[in-house]
Formats: C-alpha cells, structure tokens, sequence
C-alpha cells in the first residue's frame, strides 16, 4: 500500500479516516505489517530506503508522507491522542526538542547511541540527528557567474537584488524558520535589540521577488530563469543538480552559515513501535548514513565515519558554523515567524519606495 506519497494536499485533514478504512482486510495486504513514516527527506530518498528496507523485511510494508519539516510537526502535534505514524525522519533538532517538550517523542536510545556528542541528541534520549544541513545562498549558474553571487548574508540586502531573491515560503519549512530566526538572533546579539532582527528581514523582503508554497515550486522557479538567487540548504541544492540538472550553484556565506542537525525519533503511542525501531535502526547504520551521502548528498551527523570514506565534496568542505543559542532561538522561533508574518512579510517593498 504505497497511496502515502501521492496524497494531494488538500485531502490531509482526511488521512486519520482513510488510514482507518484502509485496515480493513479487503483494503490492504493483512498478511504485512505497517510502518508509517513522516519525513521532510524527498522522494528520492525515502522511496529508495522503502525498497531497501522491505526487501530484508518483506513481512513490512513502509509507507510514508514526504512533506515540510513544518507540516510534519503540525501533523505529529495534531494527531496526538491517536498518532498515525510511527517515525518522524527530518527535521531541525528545534523542532525535536520543542516536541520532546511537548510530550509528542518517545524514549529509545539506539545501538549507536555512544557514538553521538550530546550536543547531538536529547539528553532524554527522546531523539538523535543523522545529518548536519548547512544552510547556502542558491543560485541559478546560467543566470550568474560564481564571482558575481552575493558572499555573505548581509550582501542579499544591496539594491543590486531587488526582485531577485524568490524564497520558499517560511513558515511552512524548518529549514527557512531556522535560516530567518538564526538571522534575528544574530541581530539581536549585534545590536542588543530585536527589532533590528526584523528590521534585517524586511529589507530581504524588499529584494523578494516571491515566495515558493513547497520546494519543487522553489526549485523550478530558479531553473526558469524567474530569478537568479534563493537561500536554502546544501544537500538539496547538489541533489537537484545532480539528479534534476538543474543549473544551481551555491556559496557557503562567510560570517557563518547556521549548521543545522537533522534529527530522528520515534513517536509516542506509535501502533508499531518495535517495526519503527527496525526501520530506525536499518536507517541509520554505517551502510545507510554512507549511502545518504553518495546518492542523496547527505552529510553525516556521526562521528565513527572516516573523512576518506565520504564524497570528495563532503570531505573538502569549509563549514563555519554561525554561533547560535539554540535554545534560547528554539523558545522564540514560533512567535518570530508568527511576527514575520504578520509585520514583516509584503512590506519590505513600500518600505523601500519611501526611503527613495
């Protein structure tokens, strides 16, 4: 049973009961067992692991629901007095520790547990990351040459950009609510004041030319030649050059790029939780994190794996790693982007006729 992938948006409220209807006998294969997994990771990558995976346990038929790290916190907050799913694989660490907080994980200390920093998982044990995500500058290498694209975060706000950044569209997507919030925090610790966070914002706002409702609309709005420049994470900008061709070519800003870890849990009142710890488990091996990285172009959160063993890309990276307060970002970044919304988003541009 594989409908997961190809759910239309608009029938998500829908899911709980179809997911109901579809346990019925005459509906499904009865004779397999179920694991449901949520997941911001692409396709690609979750229809590769769903073959790898099932073929050492065919008794397990994986389904899953590829959508925003956003929508999949909402979802998981949502369906809490009767989860759906099982595993939730992908998202910021945030958005892991405000669930924990929430009460939404649950417990399990995989066996790789010692290999981890504990910067790099719960305290609690209630989740681990698997990747480090660096956040870029995107841009489009026809419309662009490599010398011409803004270096740093602060060169997206010259004049020279108005109408030439489209961005996906925040709220939606953990990797846009950490770029945005990371930028305000690091403002606000420049100046001792918040508003200069929003100020900073607005005038990216000015130089926007729109905002993308998912990521393939984001990425087929650059390959279109719409606009030449976007912000979003590394991994993503090389697997749809690779794999889609498109002409995307990104600069790791120089003041620092926030460097965040991609997580993994399991999910409280899972209904099959000891598949999801196989599935958990098979995921997140040394044979599978290697994987990650040489097709799908992830960069391993583990410390065990030898550099020569990696992608030449990964290993010749030069990460700096913009100084942040992860927790005291994670306590603000709902009423931020709430503020972003509300304040900040569409004003950026009267704001610069005025200052003409």
């Amino acid at each position: 049973m594989r409908f997961l992938r190809k759910f239309p948006g608009r029938f998500l409220p829908l899911l709980p009961l179809f997911l109901f209807v579809c346990m019925i006998p005459s509906c499904r294969d009865s004779s397999r067992r179920t694991v449901v997994v949520y997941s911001p990771h692409g396709k690609e990558m979750l229809s590769a692991f769903e073959q790898r995976f099932e073929k050492v346990y065919p008794e397990i038929d994986v389904q899953w629901l590829d959508m925003g790290s956003q929508d999949v916190y909402d979802r998981v907050r949502t369906e809490r007095n009767n989860p759906q799913a099982d595993i939730w694989w992908g998202a910021p660490a945030t958005m892991f520790a405000r669930a924990e907080a929430e009460s939404l994980l649950h417990v399990y200390k995989p066996t790789w547990d010692s290999l981890f920093p504990d910067d790099f998982k719960s305290r609690n044990g209630m989740w681990y990351a698997t990747q480090l995500t660096p956040e870029v500058i995107m841009y489009n290498s026809r419309m662009l040459k490599s010398t011409e694209v803004p270096e740093d975060w602060d060169d997206l706000l010259k004049p020279d950009w108005r109408d030439k950044i489209i961005l996906r569209y925040p709220l939606a997507s953990g990797t846009m609510r950490t770029i945005f919030s990371a930028l305000i925090a690091r403002e606000e610790k420049k100046t001792g004041n918040i508003e200069s966070g929003f100020e900073w914002l607005r005038r990216l706002d000015a130089n926007t030319k729109s905002y993308a409702g998912d990521p393939t609309q984001l990425y087929l709005k650059i390959a279109r030649e719409e606009a030449p420049l976007s912000i979003w994470n590394l991994p993503d900008v090389v697997i749809q050059r690779s794999i889609n061709d498109y002409p995307f070519g990104y600069v790791i800003p120089k003041s620092g790029t926030p460097l965040i870890t991609d997580c993994i849990a399991l999910l409280k009142g899972a209904r099959h939780r000891e598949d999801a710890i196989r599935f958990y488990e098979f995921v997140t091996t040394r044979e599978s994190i290697l994987l990650q990285a040489e097709e799908f172009f992830r960069i391993p959160a583990r410390t065990d794996i030898d550099p020569s063993a990696l992608p030449e890309w990964i290993s010749s990276l030069h990460l700096i790693p913009m100084k942040i307060d992860w927790a005291h970002m994670a306590s603000h970044e709902r009423e931020w982007m709430k503020r972003w919304e509300e304040e900040v988003k569409g004003t950026g541009h009267a704001q610069a006729v005025n200052h003409l």
